[in-house]
């Protein structure tokens, strides 16, 4: 998977990209279909945001996290953006075993009834 670590107003060290590879690297294991993350951390009075999009499965899925200090605020996008995974991954499960639609309604027979046939 790769990332795309971007910062606003924040030095993007070495230390903070390891963090960041760190903590996505069981959302990568997790979910193998998963091809990149945009990941967008800025500082704006005082406050840490992380701003984390991507594409699963044909929809876009994004994700804000925030507190006064960088690495919660990284992690708290990360479990934002591990649950709206999940999510979509149970809504693609359960669209899978829906269950069949009659194709004949149940008053057809009432119709042909009314047909004059004759």
């Amino acid at each position: 998977m790769k990332i795309n670590l971007s910062g606003h107003h924040v030095d993007m060290t070495d230390s903070v990209k390891q963090h960041v590879q760190e903590k996505f690297a069981k959302i990568a294991n997790h979910f193998p279909s998963l091809l990149s993350l945009d990941i967008i951390i800025s500082k704006e009075h005082k406050k840490f945001y992380t701003e984390i999009s991507t594409n699963y499965a044909g929809s876009r899925i994004s994700v804000k996290g925030e507190d006064g200090v960088m690495y919660p605020a990284i992690a708290n996008a990360a479990k934002k953006l591990d649950a709206s995974l999940k999510h979509r991954k149970g809504q693609l499960k359960a669209n899978k075993h829906e269950k069949p639609v009659s194709t004949t309604p149940p008053i057809a027979h009432e119709i042909i009834q009314e047909m004059n046939l004759n």
